[in-house]
């Protein structure tokens, strides 16, 4: 009988539970013994694993966040913090561990795979940051989060003829501000992708209050390389405008996930399980054209995430 762990790994997402349940459910079904290791990486070289069965994995498909909680763990990065996991996994008899999580953690399953471990990756980022996978497990829960946040924040903006900056999440990547931003109408989006000059923001918004806007939402992604209270400031100075800052921060990572990341983790999870079962490792589980697949782990984390120009211009078109 086959003996698989699964753990999540650096920042939640909404689906992470989901993508927990997909792997356990299917894990028993084809006949695995699965085992939760808890605080990630950092659990697994603590021993902390418990064997689950269907039930201890019941109800969590809606939650939020992670049951098996999650960790980011300094010991791990060291030679020394990632034989002690692998000890753990020998003395539990592990056959392969399934990590759900981001870059960060898809590294540290290739670290584990060059000690002998059998991996494979589930990707559950809000950060949607991996190249080769289509989405992440939590991207439309967060992206939806932010268009929740847009629509009550503008509600207020238009009361007061004010602009607001609403700052989101995405340090290397701005695809939450991004499709947040077209989604919600905003007036400008600032991404660390594009070096945007804050002159041209400072005059679409003249523009649009010469003619007759009373308010406006600038988006700005966290990785953009100016200070949020600085651009706020450099906006009211050049604009004459009233202008608030709002910053969303680790709201983004809560809640409920949507229908279409509990699908793709319970898709992910399947083909997780199906993989491992056929005797195939050290893979990243993705999506690409509508399909869940398997890719190289190794080619699959030195991917490069493609931006897309063409949609970025949709912003400037659309708020004219």
């Amino acid at each position: 009988m086959m003996k698989i762990g699964v753990l999540t790994s650096g920042g939640d997402s909404p689906g992470m539970n989901a993508a927990v349940r997909a792997v356990v459910r299917f894990g028993i079904a084809r006949g695995m013994k699965v085992y939760g290791i808890y605080r990630g990486y950092e659990g697994l070289i603590d021993g902390e694993l418990e064997e689950l069965d269907r039930r201890a994995v019941g109800d969590i498909l809606q939650r939020g966040g992670t049951m098996l909680k999650t960790a980011r763990s300094e010991r791990f990065m060291t030679e020394a913090g990632r034989r002690k996991a692998v000890t753990t996994i020998e003395t539990f008899g592990l056959d392969a561990i399934v990590v759900i999580g981001g870059n960060g953690s898809f590294a540290g399953a290739l670290e584990l795979s060059r000690l002998g471990v059998n991996v494979m990756c589930i990707p559950g980022t809000i950060d949607n940051d991996l190249g080769y996978t289509e989405s992440t497990i939590g991207f439309d829960t967060a992206v939806n989060t932010v268009l929740d946040a847009i629509t009550r924040i503008r509600d207020t903006s238009s009361s007061h003829e004010r602009t607001t900056v609403v700052e989101v999440m995405g340090r290397h990547c701005g695809d939450i501000a991004l499709y947040a931003g077209i989604a919600g109408g905003a007036e400008a989006v600032l991404l660390p992708e594009v070096d945007r000059d804050v002159n041209s923001v400072c005059r679409k918004i003249i523009e649009g209050c010469n003619q007759g806007k009373q308010h406006s939402i600038i988006i700005k992604a966290e990785g953009y390389p100016m200070d949020s209270q600085e651009l706020v400031k450099e906006i009211s100075e050049r604009t004459g405008r009233s202008v608030r800052l709002v910053v969303l921060s680790y709201l983004q990572r809560g809640g409920s996930p949507t229908l279409q990341d509990r699908m793709l983790a319970t898709r992910c999870g399947d083909k997780a399980i199906e993989l491992l079962d056929a005797g195939l490792t050290n893979k990243a589980i993705g999506l690409v054209d509508g399909k869940v697949l398997g890719f190289n782990l190794k080619e699959a984390l030195a991917e490069t995430q493609d931006f897309d120009r063409h949609l970025y211009e949709y912003v400037d078109v659309l708020s004219r």
